[in-house]
């Protein structure tokens, strides 16, 4: 299914002089609008092609029908999604979940939906059908060469799919670690794993990034491998310039302060790029700014502050992706939430005034500091975000449009309503 101009230009038509009108007023509260308007305009933000289908738990899924049975379907979800908001212009592949049967073709499909192909990612947490060796003891980090080498290779093909469909970065995640004391040697690990991440990244492209994400616990809960920010930063200092720490929201353990990390890696010119979500005890996967929203917020003004310093392009030179996992909502429409929240974030934190939130903090002015903050995220920016959305030809109000075009009754029809989506 597709999404045709008229009917965004319909939908747009109804909503017009009610958004004029928030858009006036806004204008009128917010200094620098225009300028956090045409920012919004060039943000955006990946699509994972695993979060198409219906996500679930180990108890159970509960499939909502006319999920994408193949990689060229779930290319034209997102394409479908980036009509809508025209903010989710690329999509992130998982290898071996989606690997393209004709790479030429599946360039021509993306680009027809205004799609380029975000970080390619490995996948060592899995044994897949055919495979020689287990990775139940773990990939890169496992006692035997024979398997870490298997994971090496795995990886090596990950880039070279990406490669021919003109992606520029590899996240690697890893599952490795073990589940009770004294099964693993902690230093060991760490050196087997940075060994084999040293192949890996010999084998990337000059203009290639490496993303190396983190997760403090599972599917291994007594240790993981790379289980903090630390842990990969001690990882991709000694990599090389290509390697960087990926920050994925959920990968944390509670209360961590997620903003001073990510200050502090993009200090040290070390931060490559976001999976965004959202939770209330662990790696939930749940919509990005459903839980902690005003946290979300906080992390875009340590982006802000921290890229702004650096003199780096907001909209390229980091990795924006959406990481979430849908089992009792549309994926579709979650994801569009998601998109949604992060923009209203980024929004809010362009609009906080640095000068005065400086003059603050150096005269230790907690309060004032605080109110600068606060008055910023609790400022109702949705009039600039969909300001932006409609500059750019998507709709007022995506969700609306996706319900009352019926968009996932019309999947059920074109696919069924037993369809089941790769990945997990």
């Amino acid at each position: 299914m597709q999404v045709l101009k008229n009917q965004i230009d319909s939908h747009n038509e109804s909503l017009l002089l009610q958004h004029e009108a928030k858009l006036s007023f806004t204008r009128s509260e917010v200094p620098g609008a225009e300028e956090i308007i045409q920012k919004l305009t060039a943000f955006q933000i990946a699509i994972p092609s695993w979060a198409l289908g219906t996500g679930g738990t180990r108890f159970g899924r509960f499939s909502g029908g006319g999920e994408p049975r193949s990689l060229e379907e779930k290319i034209e979800d997102v394409g479908l999604l980036h009509a809508l908001n025209q903010s989710s212009g690329a999509i992130s592949l998982h290898i071996p979940w989606d690997i393209p049967q004709d790479y030429r073709a599946t360039r021509i499909l993306a680009a027809q939906h205004g799609l380029t192909f975000d970080a390619v990612n490995s996948n060592t947490f899995q044994d897949q059908p055919g495979q020689p060796h287990s990775y139940k003891f773990g990939s890169l980090q496992h006692v035997d060469k024979t398997i870490r080498q298997q994971a090496i290779d795995h990886n090596i093909e990950v880039i070279k799919h990406g490669i021919e469909l003109g992606s520029e970065s590899l996240t690697v995640w890893l599952s490795d670690g073990s589940c009770f004391p004294g099964q693993l040697n902690f230093r060991r690990a760490y050196q087997n794993t940075l060994e084999s991440l040293n192949e890996i990244y010999a084998a990337l492209p000059d203009n290639w990034k490496l993303f190396l994400e983190y997760k403090a616990f599972e599917p291994n809960f007594y240790s993981t491998t790379v289980g903090d920010w630390g842990m990969s930063y001690s990882y991709v200092q000694k990599l090389g310039s290509k390697a960087y720490t990926l920050v994925d929201l959920g990968h944390h353990l509670p209360n961590a302060n997620i903003e001073q990390i990510v200050a502090l890696l993009l200090m040290e010119g070390k931060l490559g790029g976001f999976h965004f979500n959202d939770s209330k005890y662990g790696d939930d996967d749940l919509t990005a700014g459903a839980i902690k929203p005003y946290q979300l917020f906080l992390i875009f003004n340590e982006l802000v502050e921290g890229m702004d310093a650096r003199v780096m392009n907001h909209a390229t030179d980091l990795g924006w992706m959406i990481d979430a996992s849908h089992n009792v909502k549309d994926p579709l429409e979650d994801l569009l939430q998601s998109v949604e929240a992060i923009m209203l974030a980024y929004a809010q934190a362009l609009s906080v005034p640095r000068r005065a939130l400086e003059d603050a903090q150096q005269n230790n002015d907690v309060v004032t500091a605080q109110e600068i903050l606060q008055n910023a995220f609790r400022t109702d920016l949705r009039a600039l975000v969909a300001e932006a959305r409609l500059r750019a030809g998507a709709a007022l109000n995506p969700v609306a449009l996706y319900r009352s075009l019926n968009v996932r009754q019309n999947l059920i029809n074109e696919r069924g309503l037993k369809t089941v989506a790769t990945g997990l």
